[in-house]
């Protein structure tokens, strides 16, 4: 375990645990570089210490059958467990509404572009008709089929050059990837991005999150000082949102918040998963009122056909 030294500097350097995808080390540079400006401390004080998550191993499957989020996690909660890492960096898109109680989303970074970018095509109108789109995310699919319905859904797991290559290789007509993502690995010019308004992102999409042991108060003292506050109160209502909806890696959910000068403004979609039925609320509340997500999630499932309500929990 590490301790802090009467300066405030970390005794020895802080390892921080990250996946060993290209997206998610370029994930952990940007935590690693904003950590130690904010501090004054030399790049020498984070050690990076990358781990192949299951999720990067099992690609022939969509995630729903073989575990869910937990294989994104799994390995580096370990390691935090058993104090081997002092934190670990997460695309917050990827991490389980649940997680275990000693654990603590410690930080949220400056939240990055929200929109999906659209690969193969210049819009979701000049999609050729019967067309098949690459995508293994329930929301990108029940989008997708809602505004399409002559497309085929083909299944595209993998990480952003994978699906690329995939592309290239004839796999599907088009595809949609993070614009987050793509900007954080310098493909700037990769696809069109989707307006966010008509086209609404995951929930947490574009945003990282530094998780640690609750009981490390120096760790989560030194990583309060890199925490975002507009963009962690936006992460926590709309993975509030999930929880109280009950959904899960089958459910398609749909969520675009807003910030107003003193109010969050969350307008959410859920779907069937063949897109053929879409219901929408929005709520405008306090970051404070934690309370605010579940009736959202209240008032989307009051509103939907069995359709919809056999994919939630939240809707027993």
């Amino acid at each position: 375990m590490n301790s802090s030294s009467p300066s405030g500097l970390p005794a020895q350097p802080l390892k921080l645990g990250t996946r060993r995808s290209p997206l998610a080390m370029a994930q952990a540079y940007e935590t690693r570089t904003r950590l130690c400006a904010a501090h004054g401390w030399p790049e020498s004080m984070v050690e990076l210490v990358p781990v192949t998550a299951s999720g990067d191993k099992i690609l022939d499957r969509p995630l729903a059958e073989i575990g869910g989020k937990a294989l994104w996690t799994k390995e580096l909660d370990a390691w935090l467990f058993t104090g081997e890492i002092d934190f670990a960096v997460h695309s917050m898109k990827d991490v389980e509404t649940v997680r275990p109680e000693e654990f603590v989303i410690a930080a949220v970074l400056p939240r990055a572009d929200v929109r999906d970018v659209l690969v193969g095509a210049a819009s979701i109108q000049a999609i050729p008709h019967g067309a098949r789109v690459g995508t293994s995310a329930p929301r990108r699919a029940a989008l997708m089929l809602h505004a399409r319905p002559d497309v085929t859904v083909v299944g595209f797991r993998g990480n952003v050059a994978t699906r690329l290559a995939k592309l290239e290789a004839g796999e599907a007509d088009v595809t949609l990837l993070a614009a987050a993502g793509l900007q954080r690995l310098g493909e700037t010019g990769v696809g069109q991005p989707l307006s966010e308004t008509d086209w609404m992102p995951a929930p947490a999409q574009g945003a990282i999150g530094i998780e640690c042991l609750e009981g490390r108060s120096d760790v989560r003292a030194w990583l309060a000082a890199i925490d975002d506050q507009p963009s962690h109160a936006a992460i926590r209502a709309e993975r509030a949102l999930l929880l109280a909806l009950g959904g899960n890696c089958h459910s398609p959910i749909a969520v675009l918040t807003t910030h107003n000068d003193a109010t969050l403004t969350m307008r959410a979609a859920i779907f069937s998963p063949d897109g053929k039925v879409r219901v929408e609320a929005s709520e405008t509340f306090a970051p404070a009122d934690g309370e605010a997500p579940a009736r959202l999630a209240r008032h989307l499932l009051e509103q939907s056909p069995e359709a919809i309500r056999v994919h939630f929990h939240g809707a027993g």
